[in-house]
């Protein structure tokens, strides 16, 4: 048996997390555990700084010491303190800017918790989770009724882009905010996000985006 802390960017991706990627792994014992980041005593979710999220690592670590830490981060908006935020930021590539600032984590919380290096694995998803949701935009389509008329438009997005983990890094441009302007009724992330993920299927999320399915064969190599 193992036991995975998940630490999620927000509610939305950690109801991904509890409904759709831990269920998964359970027949392989491999239980995740996930949980949003507090950025306050009543708040939770969003703006996860590094300093924050070492907090958390730290403790974890040493809480439990027989579990493995993950991450399931956004590339859009993270803090500019991660380690080597500046040097990823001239990756031409969003593979190697994921790589580069996933390795630099890495280092930074195996170092400061003093913990062994396959304990911690790092994820940080490009560049939103909600890109996950464009692996299949006619699933995505049919979680509500009126969206249905939206199918073309949404295909003309994915169709725009090499991968779902492609669809790109600004405010207007990133997965979330297109379906916010597109969808009616307007697509809202805690309550769309999990149920679109469900529909869309976890296997076709990795047959669409390598880097997800990269993050999901490591939580299976667990075993």
């Amino acid at each position: 048996m193992v036991d995975v802390i998940v630490f999620a960017e927000g509610q939305s991706e950690e109801q991904f997390i509890k409904q759709v990627v831990a269920p998964s792994l359970h027949h392989q014992q491999i239980y995740l555990k996930a949980q949003t980041l507090k950025t306050s005593q009543q708040g939770t979710g969003g703006a996860v700084t590094f300093g924050r999220l070492m907090f958390y690592a730290r403790n974890a670590l040493r809480q439990y010491p027989n579990a493995i830490l993950t991450t399931f981060l956004d590339l859009y908006g993270l803090d500019t303190d991660f380690p080597e935020f500046h040097e990823a930021k001239k990756q031409a590539e969003v593979a190697g800017r994921v790589a580069k600032l996933e390795a630099a984590l890495h280092r930074e919380v195996v170092t400061q918790v003093g913990c062994r290096a396959e304990r911690f694995i790092p994820h940080i998803q490009p560049y939103e989770f909600e890109g996950l949701l464009f692996s299949d935009v006619t699933a995505l389509s049919t979680i509500e009724p009126r969206w249905k008329r939206y199918l073309n438009q949404l295909r003309v997005i994915r169709d725009a882009f090499p991968t779902p983990e492609h669809i790109n890094d600004s405010f207007e441009t990133k997965p979330s905010r297109r379906l916010e302007a597109l969808l009616e009724p307007q697509y809202r992330k805690t309550r769309h996000g999990p149920l679109v993920a469900g529909r869309v299927t976890l296997a076709t999320m990795e047959s669409e985006c390598l880097h997800f399915r990269g993050w999901i064969e490591k939580l299976r190599a667990l075993v």
